[in-house]
């Protein structure tokens, strides 16, 4: 996440759910005062209790204990009677390209860092635009961002060459929003399609801009899911933008839910 201004950046980093997670200020003097640095402990101590209470590699998370029959939704922590109604709602909305029990029990995992990210953003980060020029969070790549009105500030987020490191193919100007990348360059074909059990093919890497990092998030991997060849989804989606790069090299970018003509492999856009 860059930007240009002269304001002063400071940054907090902690390993949060098997990802580094920081936290961006954007200040006029470049320190943080009382009140700003513990809002930002109490946005990482949020995020490590979305993580124990979810984890599906915690013994003793809510999570585990649905999926082994030891405890009920009803009986979990109040978040994930929220996050399983989120789920069930988006697997509608998706038309069955995201769902939460394709494996016959309830694994949340494709939507709640999104969610968890953006509710602990929205909650402790946000409302520190009244003394902050900018602040935004940045979990593993997914980003939500704010700028206070008026501020000369304009988030520029990179998006990754999933074919080349360190190679830029796109810069998104975000004010206030979300970015998420989903895909399958770095993990391998870790996306499954829950309507065949089998893994999502087609798509490198799916990079979608909205206003919520859930539900870019969501869309992202829902884009892998569909494939490069079917964007029916994207007129509905009501997303702001977005980019697909398919395993052959294409290129597309819609905005606003209009699609737009695949770009030749390897033109920037």
């Amino acid at each position: 996440m860059s930007a240009r201004s002269g304001l002063h950046r400071s940054v907090r980093v902690q390993e949060i759910m098997g990802m580094p997670i920081s936290i961006h200020v954007l200040s006029e003097t470049g320190s943080l005062g009382t009140a700003t640095a513990q809002a930002i402990e109490d946005c990482f101590a949020e995020l490590r209790e979305v993580d124990r209470v979810f984890s599906t590699y915690r013994g003793d998370s809510d999570i585990r204990r649905i999926a082994l029959g030891k405890r009920d939704v009803a009986e979990a922590h109040p978040w994930v009677a929220d996050v399983e109604a989120a789920c069930r709602a988006a697997a509608v909305e998706t038309g069955g390209l995201f769902s939460a029990t394709w494996q016959g029990w309830f694994d949340p995992t494709g939507y709640v860092k999104g969610w968890a990210v953006e509710s602990a953003a929205r909650r402790h980060l946000a409302p520190l635009l009244i003394d902050v020029s900018a602040v935004g969070i940045n979990a593993g790549g997914d980003m939500q961002l704010f700028t206070a009105p008026g501020a000369d500030w304009c988030w520029s987020v990179g998006i990754a060459d999933p074919q080349k490191a360190g190679r830029i193919i796109a810069t998104l100007d975000v004010r206030n929003g979300a970015v998420a990348t989903s895909g399958t360059a770095e993990r391998g074909a870790h996306i499954i399609d829950p309507r065949t059990g089998e893994a999502a093919r087609g798509v490198l890497s799916a990079s979608v801009v909205d206003d919520s990092l859930a539900r870019a998030d969501l869309w992202a991997t829902a884009a892998v899911v569909a494939g490069f060849e079917d964007r029916s989804w994207v007129q509905h989606a009501g997303t702001r933008t977005g980019i697909l790069v398919a395993d052959d090299g294409r290129v597309t970018r819609w905005l606003e839910g209009t699609g737009v003509d695949v770009v030749p492999a390897g033109v920037l856009i």
